[in-house]
């Protein structure tokens, strides 16, 4: 995954802004003292109730508080998200359409090549909000009781573990791949149509284990149903604190974590994209925001400039392309 000290010392090197491009014209700049003027629509390239939605409405209530206009959430759910991003992309840059983007567009261009957009250069990146661990799990029946069983089973047996996930390219998919190559086995893929549905293969045994975000299983590992197995975080996760992180369970270094942000279409005025930066990096302040953020499982980014998520952005891709080429992503 992204390297966390590389995204840091982006964030510490940051101060040139958009300064760069050059002033603005006054008129834009006049059109961004006064915005918004109308209700903003905010896509969300997921079903309500995923994570993506949940945080779209979190940021939304403290936006429209602030501006005094509707955030209007807008679920786009299909394709593992292209079709909430192609709709985004090929909506006009004037700052009341914005989308959230995570994990998953950076590895669609190796799933579903030909995209209808370029995740890069038809988005304009405005600040990533939030990262997301993950809980390795397994199903309380299962005799796998810890991580070194779990590896041990996978790199004995003549057929592959299987792990389930919300769908191809998913985060609980990428997860999975990078520890199973990082733990040196392999792990047989069996998409669902959901996360939720995920879990449910799970709990009816229908695959070995699965990696899913803190508020989608901690609910089942506390009512016996589920075994937790370890957590993806660099420290152990304050909602399931008896859980050992993957470095705790003998896999040093290995963190692995996904990440949601705000986009808007390619060419959106530089002072728009500055107004919603300042707004969302103020909510990241905000002790409330943060204190939600973590009972919903999500971990609040530091405040960061549009050139800083930019930048992380364009080292998933990197990222997931080369990950790629080395070894294909199973898509099942």
């Amino acid at each position: 995954m992204t390297d966390r000290r590389q995204f840091i010392s982006a964030l510490a090197a940051g101060g040139l802004g958009l300064a760069g491009i050059g002033a603005p014209a006054p008129a834009r700049a006049d059109a961004a003292a006064d915005y918004p003027r109308k209700p903003v629509r905010l896509i969300v390239p997921l079903s309500p109730g995923s994570p993506a939605d949940v945080l779209a409405r979190v940021i939304s209530e403290g936006l429209a508080r602030d501006w005094r206009q509707p955030i209007v959430i807008e679920n786009r759910p299909g394709a593992t998200g292209m079709i909430g991003m192609q709709t985004l992309t090929r909506s006009a840059p004037d700052g009341y359409t914005m989308g959230i983007i995570f994990l998953t567009h950076t590895v669609l261009p190796q799933l579903m090549a030909p995209l209808p957009y370029d995740t890069a250069r038809d988005t304009a990146a405005v600040a990533n909000l939030v990262w997301l661990y993950n809980v390795l799990a397994v199903p309380e029946s299962s005799p796998i009781r810890n991580l070194d069983q779990l590896v041990a089973a996978a790199r004995a047996g003549d057929n592959a573990l299987s792990y389930g996930s919300g769908g191809n390219g998913s985060p609980a998919h990428l997860i999975a791949e990078s520890f199973a190559r990082a733990a040196n086995v392999r792990l047989l893929h069996v998409p669902f149509r959901g996360p939720a549905e995920a879990v449910n293969g799970l709990l009816g045994g229908l695959v070995t284990c699965m990696f899913a975000t803190t508020p989608t299983v901690a609910p089942f590992v506390r009512a016996g149903k589920l075994r937790a197995l370890a957590v993806t975080s660099p420290r152990r996760l304050p909602s399931l604190p008896d859980i050992p992180t993957l470095a705790e369970s003998g896999m040093p270094g290995l963190e692995l974590r996904e990440w949601e942000g705000v986009v808007a279409p390619a060419g959106t005025p530089p002072p728009i994209i500055d107004k919603w930066n300042a707004a969302l990096s103020a909510l990241l302040r905000d002790r409330q925001v943060i204190a939600r953020l973590q009972d919903l499982g999500m971990t609040a980014a530091e405040p960061n400039r549009p050139q800083d998520f930019s930048g992380l952005i364009q080292r998933e891709l990197a990222h997931w392309q080369d990950f790629s080429r080395k070894s294909p992503l199973r898509t099942s």
